[in-house]
């Protein structure tokens, strides 16, 4: 069986990280090894420090082709840059003072981020022929809204919808920061921070519980599978209306 393509959500962080060395390696049972990695790094507008995440993934490239063996198997890596910050705010920063009643008066700005991003991770497969998509989401980060079970399952049924099998191979796995950091020093590859993004909305509070983050998404998904399908269909008015601006 010929080999496959993979994306995988790269924030430049520690989980992506051990993501693309466990594809390039195949040394996880839900990451068979690729013909093409492609890592997808999203820009919602709001983060600084630019160069910390592609010169994260320069090492590791670098550093994953010299150890990891066969040499001549480790599969191609490029690092793309995808612009999701329209959609993003379509999806929440125009609209908040409407958006915010419906859902018990809950900040859902960083689930409305990653649903654009995994909208615009889909387009990008579906554009590439590339099958499969995963992130490094894990369950000790379940604070996070998009680290919930109501978050990714309904990302993972939303890419479904378009041929696109969406995973978090890790979720469990990496339940310890120091499983995570001791893969990567297994691999020779930095094992702490500082290759993000610092987003201006990293570190905001929500009170949300997945009742809010569930209610949120099933309102918001079928609208960007309406954009996806207006995209794909060249329909540029009807695409654009799915998130227009706020006035």
């Amino acid at each position: 069986m010929s080999k496959q393509e993979l994306a995988i959500m790269f924030s430049g962080g520690t989980d992506s990280l051990a993501l693309y060395a466990l594809a390039a390696a195949g040394h996880h049972p839900d990451l068979p090894r690729p013909r093409r990695i492609h890592m997808l790094h999203m820009l919602n507008g709001m983060g600084r420090f630019h160069d910390f995440p592609r010169q994260r993934f320069e090492v590791a490239r670098k550093i994953l082709a010299a150890r990891v063996a066969p040499p001549d198997q480790v599969p191609e890596a490029e690092m793309v840059e995808l612009d999701m910050g329209r959609l993003f705010q379509g999806l929440w920063l125009d609209r908040y003072e409407e958006l915010m009643p419906r859902y018990n008066g809950k900040n859902l700005v960083c689930v409305a981020c990653k649903l654009a991003m995994h909208g615009r991770a889909v387009l990008h497969c579906i554009e590439h022929f590339v099958p499969l998509l995963v992130t490094g989401y894990a369950k000790r980060q379940c604070y996070y809204p998009e680290q919930t079970d109501a978050f990714m399952e309904r990302i993972a049924a939303f890419s479904s919808r378009f041929g696109i099998r969406t995973t978090f191979p890790v979720y469990h796995e990496f339940s310890d920061e120091m499983i995570t950091r001791h893969l990567l020093e297994e691999f020779g590859l930095p094992s702490t921070g500082g290759g993000e993004r610092k987003c201006l909305f990293c570190q905001t509070l929500t009170t949300a519980t997945e009742k809010e983050i569930g209610a949120y998404l099933d309102d918001m998904i079928p609208r960007m599978a309406d954009y996806i399908e207006h995209v794909l269909a060249g329909r540029v008015r009807e695409a654009a209306g799915c998130f227009p601006p706020g006035r």
